[in-house]
């Protein structure tokens, strides 16, 4: 991102809305865990309360609040519903955030 990206974003006060919107649903433990589950791929409901280990009322909620921000998509297969990232820059996103904030070393691929 150059300068003149940073400063369009600032003159477009919807979009600074939209990105706090996001990173405010996406800034709590539980969801941050439930993106790196759904990291690997599109995945159901009971299989991320068995991943991240909470009741799933609990899930439920975290991963309403994701998809009402935007974070997530999902699809309907009978009673199933299945969850995945809707842009993979999200994933991105997390990792660069482990890298700034947690020391870890950029991972090479």
């Amino acid at each position: 991102m150059n300068k003149d990206d940073i400063f369009e974003l600032i003159d477009k006060h919807e979009h600074i809305e939209t990105a706090a919107r996001a990173l405010k649903a996406i800034a709590h433990p539980l969801r941050l865990k439930i993106l790196c589950v759904l990291g690997e791929g599109e995945v159901c409901v009971q299989d991320i309360v068995e991943a991240v280990g909470t009741s799933q009322s609990n899930i439920s909620q975290h991963l309403a609040i994701l998809r009402d921000k935007g974070v997530l998509q999902t699809r309907k297969d009978a009673n199933r519903v299945y969850y995945r990232v809707g842009d993979q820059r999200t994933l991105q996103l997390i990792v660069l955030m482990r890298e700034v904030f947690c020391g870890v070393p950029p991972t090479r691929g």
